[in-house]
Protein backbone atom coordinates (compact mmCIF):
# COMPACT_ATOMS: atom_id res chain seq x y z
CA UNK A 1 0.00 0.00 0.00
CA UNK A 2 2.91 2.40 0.59
CA UNK A 3 4.10 2.36 -2.78
CA UNK A 4 0.91 2.83 -3.95
CA UNK A 5 0.26 6.10 -1.86
CA UNK A 6 3.46 7.24 -2.98
CA UNK A 7 2.34 7.08 -6.74
CA UNK A 8 -0.77 9.03 -5.77
CA UNK A 9 1.48 12.09 -4.34
CA UNK A 10 3.67 11.79 -7.00
CA UNK A 11 1.15 11.61 -9.63
CA UNK A 12 -1.20 14.23 -7.71
CA UNK A 13 2.04 16.46 -8.08
CA UNK A 14 2.10 16.53 -11.78
CA UNK A 15 -2.04 16.70 -12.00
CA UNK A 16 -1.37 19.70 -10.40
CA UNK A 17 1.61 21.54 -12.25
CA UNK A 18 3.30 21.23 -8.46
CA UNK A 19 6.78 20.51 -7.71
CA UNK A 20 7.93 16.88 -7.36
CA UNK A 21 7.12 15.66 -3.82
CA UNK A 22 10.43 15.59 -1.55
CA UNK A 23 11.27 12.72 0.71
CA UNK A 24 11.33 13.37 4.55
CA UNK A 25 11.01 12.00 8.00
CA UNK A 26 7.67 11.48 7.90
CA UNK A 27 7.09 10.81 4.31
CA UNK A 28 6.57 13.58 1.35
CA UNK A 29 6.36 16.67 1.36
CA UNK A 30 4.99 19.00 -1.27
CA UNK A 31 6.43 22.99 -1.55
CA UNK A 32 4.06 25.36 -2.78
CA UNK A 33 5.75 26.48 -5.80
CA UNK A 34 3.58 29.41 -5.95
CA UNK A 35 2.58 32.59 -3.84
CA UNK A 36 -1.20 31.28 -3.80
CA UNK A 37 -0.32 27.40 -3.32
CA UNK A 38 -0.27 25.99 0.08
CA UNK A 39 2.28 23.41 1.25
CA UNK A 40 1.54 20.18 2.01
CA UNK A 41 2.73 17.46 3.75
CA UNK A 42 1.92 13.43 3.50
CA UNK A 43 2.41 11.66 6.69
CA UNK A 44 3.48 7.95 5.00
CA UNK A 45 4.29 5.41 7.91
CA UNK A 46 4.29 7.54 10.00
CA UNK A 47 4.35 7.34 14.53
CA UNK A 48 2.12 9.81 16.43
CA UNK A 49 5.29 11.23 17.91
CA UNK A 50 6.65 11.99 14.87
CA UNK A 51 3.20 14.19 13.37
CA UNK A 52 2.77 15.35 16.42
CA UNK A 53 6.55 17.11 16.08
CA UNK A 54 5.89 17.81 12.37
CA UNK A 55 2.64 20.13 12.86
CA UNK A 56 4.30 21.67 15.71
CA UNK A 57 6.88 23.47 13.77
CA UNK A 58 4.05 24.55 10.74
CA UNK A 59 3.37 28.18 11.48
CA UNK A 60 2.29 28.76 7.64
CA UNK A 61 -1.83 29.06 6.88
CA UNK A 62 -3.42 27.13 4.50
CA UNK A 63 -0.68 24.45 5.17
CA UNK A 64 -2.63 20.42 4.87
CA UNK A 65 -1.31 17.71 6.30
CA UNK A 66 -2.77 14.49 5.03
CA UNK A 67 -2.57 10.71 6.00
CA UNK A 68 -3.97 7.59 5.02
CA UNK A 69 -6.06 6.67 8.47
CA UNK A 70 -8.72 7.35 10.23
CA UNK A 71 -9.75 11.27 10.70
CA UNK A 72 -10.29 9.71 14.48
CA UNK A 73 -6.90 8.59 14.93
CA UNK A 74 -5.42 11.90 13.52
CA UNK A 75 -7.52 14.47 15.26
CA UNK A 76 -6.25 14.73 18.64
CA UNK A 77 -2.46 15.48 17.36
CA UNK A 78 -4.41 18.36 15.92
CA UNK A 79 -5.07 21.82 17.61
CA UNK A 80 -8.38 24.23 17.29
CA UNK A 81 -6.30 26.17 14.55
CA UNK A 82 -6.87 23.00 12.85
CA UNK A 83 -9.58 22.56 10.14
CA UNK A 84 -10.14 18.74 8.92
CA UNK A 85 -11.02 18.40 5.19
CA UNK A 86 -13.46 16.22 3.60
CA UNK A 87 -12.97 12.93 4.14
CA UNK A 88 -11.73 10.86 1.36
CA UNK A 89 -10.71 7.28 0.22
CA UNK A 90 -7.49 5.89 -1.35
CA UNK A 91 -8.51 3.57 -4.27
CA UNK A 92 -6.77 1.99 -7.06
CA UNK A 93 -7.20 -0.55 -9.79
CA UNK A 94 -5.37 -2.48 -13.01
CA UNK A 95 -6.59 -0.36 -15.78
CA UNK A 96 -8.28 -2.86 -18.51
CA UNK A 97 -9.73 -0.81 -21.30
CA UNK A 98 -12.78 -1.10 -23.01
CA UNK A 99 -14.78 0.53 -25.55
CA UNK A 100 -16.23 3.89 -24.40
CA UNK A 101 -19.67 4.58 -25.14
CA UNK A 102 -20.46 7.94 -25.67
CA UNK A 103 -24.59 9.34 -25.36
CA UNK A 104 -25.43 10.77 -29.17
CA UNK A 105 -25.18 14.39 -28.67
CA UNK A 106 -21.52 14.14 -26.84
CA UNK A 107 -18.13 14.13 -28.37
CA UNK A 108 -15.12 13.14 -26.44
CA UNK A 109 -11.52 15.23 -27.01
CA UNK A 110 -8.03 14.17 -25.55
CA UNK A 111 -5.55 15.72 -24.90
CA UNK A 112 -1.58 14.77 -23.69
CA UNK A 113 1.10 17.23 -22.40
CA UNK A 114 3.79 17.34 -19.39
CA UNK A 115 2.70 13.77 -18.10
CA UNK A 116 -1.19 15.39 -17.89
CA UNK A 117 -3.55 13.54 -20.08
CA UNK A 118 -7.04 15.82 -19.76
CA UNK A 119 -10.17 14.24 -21.49
CA UNK A 120 -13.55 16.42 -22.30
CA UNK A 121 -16.93 15.59 -23.01
CA UNK A 122 -18.48 18.69 -25.11
CA UNK A 123 -22.41 18.72 -25.90
CA UNK A 124 -23.44 19.41 -28.93
CA UNK A 125 -23.49 22.92 -28.78
CA UNK A 126 -19.59 23.10 -27.65
CA UNK A 127 -19.76 23.56 -23.83
CA UNK A 128 -18.17 21.52 -21.61
CA UNK A 129 -20.52 18.71 -19.79
CA UNK A 130 -17.61 16.63 -18.52
CA UNK A 131 -14.05 16.14 -17.25
CA UNK A 132 -11.36 14.75 -15.75
CA UNK A 133 -7.26 14.63 -16.30
CA UNK A 134 -4.84 11.85 -15.66
CA UNK A 135 -0.98 12.44 -14.13
CA UNK A 136 1.95 9.51 -15.32
CA UNK A 137 4.51 8.57 -12.81
CA UNK A 138 6.01 5.71 -13.73
CA UNK A 139 3.87 2.34 -14.61
CA UNK A 140 0.86 3.87 -12.56
CA UNK A 141 -1.54 7.20 -13.39
CA UNK A 142 -3.39 9.01 -10.93
CA UNK A 143 -6.75 10.09 -11.82
CA UNK A 144 -7.80 13.42 -10.34
CA UNK A 145 -10.89 16.54 -10.72
CA UNK A 146 -13.37 14.21 -12.46
CA UNK A 147 -16.05 16.32 -13.18
CA UNK A 148 -19.55 16.37 -14.80
CA UNK A 149 -21.50 19.77 -14.99
CA UNK A 150 -24.58 20.10 -13.13
CA UNK A 151 -27.16 19.75 -16.34
CA UNK A 152 -25.32 16.89 -17.75
CA UNK A 153 -25.44 14.58 -14.71
CA UNK A 154 -27.27 11.52 -14.75
CA UNK A 155 -26.09 10.69 -18.01
CA UNK A 156 -22.92 8.46 -17.72
CA UNK A 157 -20.32 10.79 -18.62
CA UNK A 158 -18.45 10.67 -15.39
CA UNK A 159 -17.62 7.05 -16.61
CA UNK A 160 -17.32 8.18 -20.19
CA UNK A 161 -14.48 10.03 -18.65
CA UNK A 162 -13.36 7.22 -16.66
CA UNK A 163 -13.11 5.02 -19.80
CA UNK A 164 -11.65 7.52 -22.08
CA UNK A 165 -8.65 8.32 -19.64
CA UNK A 166 -7.88 4.68 -19.01
CA UNK A 167 -7.49 3.70 -22.35
CA UNK A 168 -5.14 6.75 -22.69
CA UNK A 169 -3.33 6.27 -20.22
CA UNK A 170 -2.84 2.38 -20.63
CA UNK A 171 -1.93 3.20 -24.21
CA UNK A 172 0.72 5.49 -22.59
CA UNK A 173 2.26 2.39 -20.47
CA UNK A 174 0.07 2.52 -17.36
CA UNK A 175 -0.98 -0.71 -15.97
CA UNK A 176 -2.51 0.94 -12.24
CA UNK A 177 -4.86 3.62 -11.89
CA UNK A 178 -4.99 5.87 -8.04
CA UNK A 179 -6.48 8.01 -7.04
CA UNK A 180 -8.40 9.89 -4.07
CA UNK A 181 -12.73 9.20 -3.90
CA UNK A 182 -14.84 11.79 -1.64
CA UNK A 183 -17.06 10.14 -0.60
CA UNK A 184 -19.72 10.66 -3.58
CA UNK A 185 -17.21 9.49 -6.10
CA UNK A 186 -16.71 6.32 -4.26
CA UNK A 187 -19.56 4.80 -5.56
CA UNK A 188 -18.77 5.49 -9.44
CA UNK A 189 -15.51 3.98 -8.88
CA UNK A 190 -16.58 1.10 -7.04
CA UNK A 191 -18.95 0.19 -9.90
CA UNK A 192 -16.30 0.44 -12.57
CA UNK A 193 -13.86 -2.06 -10.45
CA UNK A 194 -11.72 0.11 -8.25
CA UNK A 195 -11.10 -0.93 -4.61
CA UNK A 196 -10.47 0.87 -0.82
CA UNK A 197 -6.76 0.65 -0.33
CA UNK A 198 -6.86 2.93 3.26
CA UNK A 199 -8.88 6.44 4.23
CA UNK A 200 -7.58 9.42 3.34
CA UNK A 201 -7.83 12.40 5.77
CA UNK A 202 -6.36 15.67 6.20
CA UNK A 203 -6.20 18.95 8.40
CA UNK A 204 -5.59 22.70 7.02
CA UNK A 205 -3.93 24.88 9.46
CA UNK A 206 -6.24 28.19 9.60
CA UNK A 207 -5.05 30.14 12.33
CA UNK A 208 -7.72 32.83 13.96
CA UNK A 209 -6.20 36.27 12.78
CA UNK A 210 -5.38 38.21 15.58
Amino acid sequence: MLETARSWVEGWAVCRGMPAPVDVPWGLRIGAGAPSRAVRHVLLDTDAATARDLIGTITEPATCVKAFLPAGEMDPWFSSAWEPTKPCFLMAVDLRPSRVHVPDGYTVTVEAAGGVIHVRVLSADGDLAACGRTGLTGTACVFDQIVTEPAHRRRGLGTVVMGALTGAAAGSGASEGILGATVQGRALYEALGWKVLAPLNGFVYEPVAP
